[in-house]
């Protein structure tokens, strides 16, 4: 049971009967975690592990405001929402108070009058700490009456107090953030007089609201996000308030494909409730992450920009939904994913690819068909290395055709490629035995199908399916001799 009067608080040992700033809360808890050897401090963030993270603790240690730096889909957002773990379970706040002010050291007027007058009797209420974490999204439209609030003349006429006492204030969201994590995400965005008031607050603790100077000493911890290409001397942040954030941390991308696939497993929705068992082979999830990491280092993909971790996430979703699709009306009983699916998924891909002019040019879907065929030839080349299949290609050489496309069923699949010499042998360094089901043997035989085309050693379009393109015909040598004797006669 949790005292409800600041008496009841007071005669309570397991609450702090002295001021302690969130800042201060923060590192205490956290060095007790650290203390106990617990080390998935931020649970489902990957790769940050020897990077990112250690430089957040160590701000945080040091009580410091500070910056998450780096490009889209990076997980910033999902760190600084992961703070709140740092704070005590509840704290006590003054009952009916906007800004959860703490009843042992009261900052607005208002409440220290309460106290005054009410003494051990003033009643106290409990904030969890999911509702000590605010977060606002920088747009240049934002004012200062957002951030900080404004003055209410009304408010201050019928009271009969001067204008610039705290009571007048309709607050903003910095002053509701008292005793909690206050994030704004794309600072660089928030214009020039906003982010005055920021470092006013941050260093001074006072702000002027309409030529009003307004002492405001909150107890805040202050954390940010930006794109690197704008938090510069030259771009959109004002060099005192950049002077006066305690750590810039810098975010990146998974340096591993490994640990992208972790994320995208994570991330992505394929744990279906439905009847329909969803199956995702592990070349096929290797193919989709190597999708952004070959887009990452593509010169005609806008580096500034980059290649979220949203893409692969988004396009494992919507090839699984078309592997869906595909058995529900063919009447499988499992739905496998396969290549085929990754480019019915194009439209997951393209929207998220920022192009620089030479990729303008080529165009989106080009460039997106491109980066999956790169990903497929490095997921065959992991598996089969420099093994032949020279079979498979001389029954293409042949004349053969393999008249396929993303929704032609397991059954049907395994049935066309019967005539094809070697190509059930290779199957086996995929893991498929004579029992595997024929939607998991059809995903196979198309994969080893597309590295082949993914060496250039066989064609594929979606009208013919697999081919073989045949050398251009040898000219007739009548038709020869007769254009020799035209040149001759003129």
């Amino acid at each position: 049971m949790l005292p409800k009067t600041l008496g009841e608080l007071k005669q309570d040992s397991r609450f702090p009967h002295c001021f302690r700033s969130i800042k201060d809360e923060v590192r205490n808890n956290l060095m007790g975690r650290l203390t106990t050897g617990e080390e998935d401090l931020f649970p489902g963030i990957i790769g940050y592990e020897e990077t990112a993270i250690p430089a957040i603790l160590n701000a945080l240690l040091s009580r410091h405001n500070f910056i998450l730096l780096g490009l889209r889909g990076q997980a910033k957002s999902r760190i600084l929402r992961q703070l709140t773990d740092l704070l005590d379970r509840d704290i006590a706040a003054i009952e009916g108070c906007e800004i959860h002010d703490d009843p042992f050291h009261p900052i607005c007027s208002s409440c220290r009058r309460r106290l005054k007058k009410e003494g051990d009797d003033l009643p106290i209420r409990w904030v969890p700490r999911q509702n000590r974490f605010v977060e606002k999204l920088a747009t240049p439209d934002v004012t200062i009456a957002d951030i900080i609030g404004d003055l209410d003349p009304i408010k201050a006429a019928k009271a009969g107090q001067d204008l610039s006492a705290v009571e007048n204030i309709h607050f903003g969201l910095l002053p509701r953030a008292h005793r909690s994590i206050f994030a704004i995400n794309e600072l660089p965005d928030l214009a020039p007089k906003i982010q005055v008031g920021l470092f006013n607050v941050l260093q001074e603790g006072d702000v002027q609201i309409k030529g009003f100077p307004i002492r405001m000493p909150l107890d805040v911890l202050m954390v940010f996000t930006a794109n690197p290409e704008d938090y510069t001397a030259r771009g959109k942040i004002i060099t005192p308030l950049k002077d006066r954030i305690g750590a810039e941390v810098r975010t990146h991308y998974p340096a591993r494909i490994q640990d992208g696939i972790r994320i995208t497993r994570q991330e992505a929705w394929t744990d279906r409730s439905s009847s329909l068992p969803l199956r995702i082979p592990d070349y096929v999830e290797e193919v989709v992450e190597a999708i952004a990491f070959q887009g990452r280092k593509d010169g005609r993909i806008d580096h500034r920009s980059g290649v979220s971790q949203r893409l692969p996430i988004s396009c494992l979703e919507c090839a699984a939904s078309n592997a869906e699709r595909r058995a529900v009306l063919h009447g499988e009983k499992e739905a496998v994913v396969r290549v085929a699916d990754i480019y019915a998924a194009l439209p997951a891909i393209t929207g998220k690819l920022e192009l620089e002019y030479e990729g303008e040019l080529r165009g989106a879907e080009a460039i997106a068909h491109e980066l999956i065929r790169v990903a497929v030839l490095k997921a065959f080349v992991k598996r089969f290395g420099k093994q032949q299949f020279d079979q498979i290609v001389q029954w293409f050489d042949l004349g053969g055709e393999l008249a396929v496309s993303d929704q032609t069923g397991a059954d049907e699949f395994c049935s066309k490629v019967q005539s094809i010499q070697g190509l059930e042998k290779s199957l086996k360094k995929l893991g498929i035995r004579p029992k595997s089901g024929l939607p998991k043997k059809a995903a196979a035989l198309e994969f080893v199908l597309e590295g082949l085309h993914s060496q250039k050693r066989i064609s594929r379009n979606a009208r013919r399916g697999y081919y073989r393109e045949a050398p251009e015909p040898e000219r007739d040598l009548l038709e020869t001799l007769r254009e020799r004797g035209q040149r001759s006669f003129n």
